[in-house]
């Protein structure tokens, strides 16, 4: 934005991207098919556009159907923001 922070939505957008993330690389869930069904972010404090952007994320449960993830936004030791996050994964169809 105009003061050379990171806009929210593009911190949301890297949320999303790393859940799917998280769901295939730590448990095995295909990305293609799976769906947001809650997200909640809470912007703790501004992005500088200068440094990275990175998300850690942990996956809490998984059920047959759904994926319950929370985790953070950081640059280094700054804490951009954090969420908490339900998927619902991809149904197999016989």
């Amino acid at each position: 934005n105009a003061g050379g922070k990171y806009h929210g939505g593009i911190t949301l957008g890297l949320i999303d991207v790393a859940l799917f993330a998280a769901m295939y690389l730590l448990r095995g869930v295909e990305p293609a098919g799976s769906v947001t069904v809650d997200l909640q972010a809470q912007f703790i404090g501004g992005g500088d556009v200068a440094r990275p952007l990175d998300a850690v994320v942990e996956v809490l449960r998984e059920t047959r159907r759904l994926g319950f993830l929370r985790g953070l936004v950081v640059q280094d030791d700054d804490l951009v923001s954090s969420f908490t996050a339900t998927l619902r994964k991809p149904t197999t169809r016989s």
